[in-house]
């Protein structure tokens, strides 16, 4: 994968995290709204962990094996989320995300992910690009309705949750879709 560039939508910009990101990663991504129905984020979510969170990122986005940004708005350089989009086998990849709770329902998360589906199809020429969320985390599966990927599959009782079985809900979305939906390059 590329080195990380800026990418912007019509009301954000995504950008490579920064170590003065850690306080708010902490303080937005340990509420337990957020950090509950995403297995990766430990609560609580010390500022230590946040740190640690960047450095791991950015030494996956020299490795090339992720990218991961920081979701902003426009003009505002304040963290409000963050996107992520990690390659594998070369043409294909995965993307996960979160959102500061203040900031849910106002679309922007479907916006992040159209820029990122955007970036994987047009800049980086991947074939495929595919999310998860787990079943009692259905608002995660409206984002990616929204942003045009396609639901495949519905592993029942497949992961091990925060202590309980869970199913796991599969969206993904090809090249050629996203190029014959006029979303064009």
């Amino acid at each position: 994968m590329p080195e990380l560039r800026r990418l912007e939508t019509k009301r954000l910009v995504l950008r490579p995290l920064q170590l003065d990101d850690g306080a708010t990663i902490a303080r937005l991504a340990g509420d337990w709204r957020v950090a509950w129905p995403i297995p990766t984020i430990p609560h609580p979510y010390s500022l230590g962990r946040a740190r640690d969170f960047i450095r791991a990122t950015r030494r996956g986005a020299a490795e090339g094996s992720e990218a991961v940004y920081a979701v902003t708005r426009k003009p505002e350089p304040a963290l409000i989320g963050i996107i992520s989009l990690r390659p594998q086998q070369g043409f294909i990849a995965e993307t996960g995300y979160w959102m500061g709770v203040a900031y849910w329902g106002q679309g922007y998360m479907t916006e992040a992910l159209r820029a990122i589906i955007r970036h994987a199809f047009c800049d980086l020429h991947l074939q495929r690009i595919f999310a998860w969320h787990i079943g009692r985390n259905p608002a995660s599966g409206r984002v990616m309705q929204k942003a045009g990927m396609r639901h495949e599959a519905r592993l029942r009782q497949h992961v091990l949750h925060r202590g309980e079985v869970e199913d796991q809900v599969y969206y993904g979305l090809l090249r050629d879709e996203y190029l014959d939906a006029d979303a064009g390059c």
